[in-house]
């Protein structure tokens, strides 16, 4: 047995499910799936018995948007490191990041730092409560495992099937809980007219603007005029989003500004940090509600996040990646034709998702993974795209590809 199964084996019986986030689960790919990794650089990864992989997955669930160990990045790091990241008093770097992300998005004008997505959005909706002084919150898309969120599957189990994670447990949630959130589907206006019309006490309305599907502008217009016009707080979750389409939340590219925005992962660049900005109308709100935490004051994130935003804009990132995004899918639908296999991929930018139409998508994700490891890649049915990966290794990832669409083919009749 290799190493990392050794290991994976020993942490299920001391860690809770094994690890800290259910997208590293190795279940979830292959049984021969790298566990553990030694060393990161560029869009390669080294696992704790030595292999190298080409990464054309998750790039750390879409936080390397510049690739792994940036050195721009981690060589500003690690002088951070030296001088000191924690102490009694607060650092400067906050200030100048909360300018430099106000500056970014001209309609806002506060900021509120915590280190993880989840953190960012319990907090957004904390401060949306504040202003609407209403508790019922109406959700689109993934937006962590707070009780808020999951209690929609209270009422159905399924509910948040259609956002993002399928057979989200309810274990351990709140049952009173029940019909204090409900959903509403991405880019479809009647859903989000249903159940604003049942639902009176909506004080918060939480929304990815869009992850696979490219939203339709009118749609996010809508809700822009009614949460107005209704005193709701409107929330851009952009945890995922931001950065990839855009210098900043994708909102800017539509010109529909939220009354807050949650921005994370490619913020810092694998480094842990994370912005709640709003305006001030709506942030002054919350001027007196307890919100804080010890590390959400450490400097290495927001230290992180003014040289990833420096490297960003002198690299022009965001067109780097439209670029390299247009690229897959006109290289990829080519080996679909090739095949005369039924199925696209999906997504807009940099963050693509493929599908079979008759292979559901757990199936094609386990088979993909298992034949690309073959070729020293790791691969999924989702893959987010970085600056550090160029069209030659894109190239090398097709000539794969062509190889495991093929042995689908004869597998199964797709």
């Amino acid at each position: 047995m290799n190493k990392n199964k050794v290991l994976w084996k020993k942490a299920k019986k001391i860690i809770l499910r094994g690890n800290s986030l259910f997208s590293k689960n190795p279940e979830n790919y292959s049984k021969n799936w790298p566990v553990y990794f030694d060393k990161a650089k560029g869009c390669n990864i080294w696992s704790i018995d030595r292999k190298k992989y080409i990464d054309f997955s998750y790039m750390g669930i879409g936080t390397n948007i510049l690739g792994y160990s940036n050195s721009k990045i981690d060589n500003h790091i690690k002088k951070i490191i030296n001088k000191g990241t924690m102490s009694t008093l607060n650092c400067v770097e906050e200030v100048a990041l909360s300018e430099r992300l106000i500056k970014m998005h001209k309609w806002s004008s506060m900021c509120k730092f915590t280190r993880t997505g989840a953190e960012a959005s319990a907090v957004a909706i904390r401060i949306g409560r504040i202003y609407s002084r209403k508790n019922k919150i109406a959700i689109c898309g993934y937006h962590g495992w707070h009780d808020w969120y999951l209690s929609v599957n209270l009422k159905s189990k399924k509910k948040l099937d259609t956002h993002l994670i399928k057979n989200l447990n309810i274990d351990g949630v709140d049952k009173n809980l029940k019909n204090s959130s409900v959903a509403f589907k991405h880019n479809d206006l009647n859903s989000f007219k249903k159940i604003v019309k049942q639902n009176k006490d909506i004080g918060v309305v939480i929304m990815e603007v869009e992850r696979f599907e490219e939203v339709q502008k009118d749609f996010l217009k809508y809700i822009r005029e009614y949460t107005s016009k209704n005193k709701i707080t409107l929330i851009f979750d952009e945890c995922t989003s931001g950065f990839r389409q855009t210098f900043g939340g994708l909102h800017l590219k539509y010109k529909i500004n939220p009354d807050i925005c949650i921005l994370g992962k490619a913020l810092g660049n694998g480094y842990p940090i994370n912005a709640v900005i709003g305006t001030k109308g709506v942030m002054e709100t919350a001027e007196n509600s307890f919100i804080s935490s010890t590390f959400w004051s450490d400097r290495i994130g927001p230290a992180a996040a003014l040289k990833t935003l420096d490297v960003m804009k002198k690299e022009r990132s965001w067109l780097k990646l439209k670029n390299l995004g247009s690229f897959f899918k006109k290289n990829f639908r080519s080996i679909l034709n090739k095949h005369n296999i039924s199925g696209d991929i999906i997504g807009t930018g940099s963050l693509l998702k493929f599908v079979i139409y008759n292979l559901d998508d757990n199936s094609l994700k386990k088979f993909f993974a298992t034949e690309m490891l073959k070729d020293g890649i790791l691969a999924s049915n989702v893959i987010y795209l970085s600056t550090a990966h160029t069209k030659t290794l894109l190239k090398k990832y097709f000539i794969s590809m062509d190889k495991v669409l093929f042995k689908l083919k004869l597998k199964k009749k797709v």
